[in-house]
């Protein structure tokens, strides 16, 4: 069983590395159980501390015809595809958003169809695809309409997978993730970034900059979530995939202040009090346009879970990240 992930050096590759590495075995193309012989973590920068036999590191930019032709051969089984650049960066700069965000993935669906073996493939798709006038629980087929470059890079992704799983050159499955909260580290680019930060920096003993309203809603997932329905999204047979290979995660659904309530109960006002509210028309048009709540209908009768509770979600950072 030979697995490529892209976008290895960042959070979740790393944490799917690892979770497929302590599994050691998934099922082939062919649906039949093998273990893991070897992962190519791929990223423009070197993974570090990945210190197994059975990882190959490269790095390299994706968007180079010459880096993804080695990238993915005829052994080449699995491939998560999770590189990407962030909302607020693809809004910055469009050329650099449409090269990795599109571009770079239609290279690597074109090179497996050059290939003829039709490996499966995993990535992640974004909430962003969706825009305008909203209802309150987004069904699974509410129209897309991004409102932002990212979301519509997103949304090309998610047609161009769809279609070239139903040629049969790939047996892809687009997971449209929730935004992924607690992610430990420094904020980075993305919109989304203040969602974990809210949480993060207080429980640091850090201040932290809220640039939405009170009652924004969000759609979130824990990271070990994430990359239990990574996972599971892969090992699902085609056959299951009935309708269609786009398929909206379950998450919670939360305003800015659940959140907020969420990280009092489990830390006290002293943490919570850090917080300040600092609008920023810029973001707030942006997250704003993102749904707050799905049905993920197709996701559950598919298997994909959860988190029960955020304040579940707060302890986990706690215990795997802030243990002193």
């Amino acid at each position: 069983m030979n697995i490529l992930v892209t976008g290895a050096a960042g959070f979740l590759g790393r944490r799917l590395i690892e979770a497929l590495l302590q599994r050691g075995t998934l099922t082939d193309r062919h649906g039949q159980l093998q273990p893991i012989k070897r992962i190519t973590a791929f990223d423009r920068e070197p993974v570090q501390g990945l210190d197994d036999p059975r990882v190959q590191v490269k790095e390299g930019d994706i968007t180079d015809e010459q880096v993804l032709a080695k990238l993915i051969d005829a052994d080449t089984d699995s491939i998560f595809h999770l590189a990407a650049v962030v909302s607020s960066q693809a809004e910055g700069d469009f050329e650099l958003g449409m090269r990795v965000n599109f571009s770079a993935t239609q290279g690597l669906l074109e090179r497996a169809r050059q290939l003829g073996s039709c490996p499966k493939w995993v990535m992640t798709s974004s909430v962003a695809v969706f825009g305008g006038q909203l209802p309150d629980n987004v069904d699974d087929d509410q129209v897309w309409a991004p409102q932002s470059s990212y979301g519509t890079q997103k949304a090309m992704n998610d047609l161009l997978l769809a279609d070239y799983s139903r040629r049969g050159f790939v047996d892809g499955r687009s997971l449209r993730m929730p935004t992924i909260v607690v992610r430990p580290g420094k904020p980075n680019l993305a919109a989304s970034s203040f969602a974990s930060g809210i949480i993060r920096e207080p429980l640091s003993g850090q201040a932290s900059v809220c640039p939405v309203a009170l009652d924004t809603r969000l759609w979130l997932m824990s990271p070990a979530q994430a990359i239990a329905n990574l996972i599971h999204g892969h090992e699902l047979a085609a056959e299951r995939l009935s309708q269609g290979r786009v398929i909206n995660m379950p998450g919670l659904s939360l305003t800015v202040a659940q959140m907020i309530d969420a990280l009092r109960e489990v830390a006290g006002d002293e943490v919570a009090q850090r917080i300040q509210l600092r609008p920023d028309a810029k973001i707030e048009r942006i997250v704003g346009s993102w749904p707050g709540a799905f049905s993920a209908g197709y996701a559950r009768e598919l298997g994909f879970t959860a988190d029960e509770d955020f304040i579940g979600v707060i302890r986990q950072f706690i215990q795997d990240y802030l243990p002193h």
